[in-house]
């Protein structure tokens, strides 16, 4: 099973990480896989941006074995790194503000309160990406070892506007 980066054939694939679909001609990231209803393998496919953040290990392995320059390469070989220095960075799906007060942060085990902004998590498990929780935009450093997880949360949270944005800049803390 090798993995591979190589321009999309159509634009019929959608990124595991982020749902949306990979445009025609544009490179991408395959992941392949133990095919878990058959015999031989599948490839599951991501945006390079959503592979270096989601599955840095595999993506960073390819990256460095291929032969092609490519453009954005350090920046993409820097964010899969970061992502295996903070082990929990890959678990970022975004970030929104809690409709109710009922969720609990996975990191300090208090409510998130209703309006809060809180931060999506995701655990990568038999090939898939289930959803596990939420934590405080306020516990993120702590719980991610890291305050820089903004990229992040802007690749997987792709309607917050600039207002949003900066909104949330300031719950998380300190820079």
């Amino acid at each position: 099973m090798t993995h591979r980066i190589e321009p999309a054939s159509s634009a019929r694939a959608k990124c595991r990480g982020c749902g949306e679909r990979i445009p025609a001609g544009e490179l991408r990231f395959g992941e392949c896989l133990p095919n878990p209803f058959a015999d031989g393998e599948t490839t599951q496919w991501f945006h390079l941006d959503c592979a270096a953040y989601k599955r840095p290990e595999p993506f960073l392995e390819t990256l460095e074995a291929r032969g092609e320059p490519l453009d954005g390469s350090e920046r993409l070989a820097s964010e899969a790194r970061r992502g295996l220095a903070h082990r929990r960075l890959p678990r970022i799906d975004g970030a929104g503000r809690s409709p109710t007060g009922r969720a609990q942060c996975r990191s300090c085990r208090a409510a998130i309160a209703k309006g809060a902004w809180r931060i999506a998590l995701v655990f990568y498990e038999n090939s898939r990406f289930e959803p596990s929780g939420f934590v405080h935009a306020a516990c993120g450093r702590a719980y991610f070892e890291t305050a820089d997880v903004l990229a992040r949360i802007r690749r997987f949270s792709a309607d917050l506007r600039e207002e949003d944005l900066a909104d949330l800049r300031s719950a998380l803390g300190p820079q």
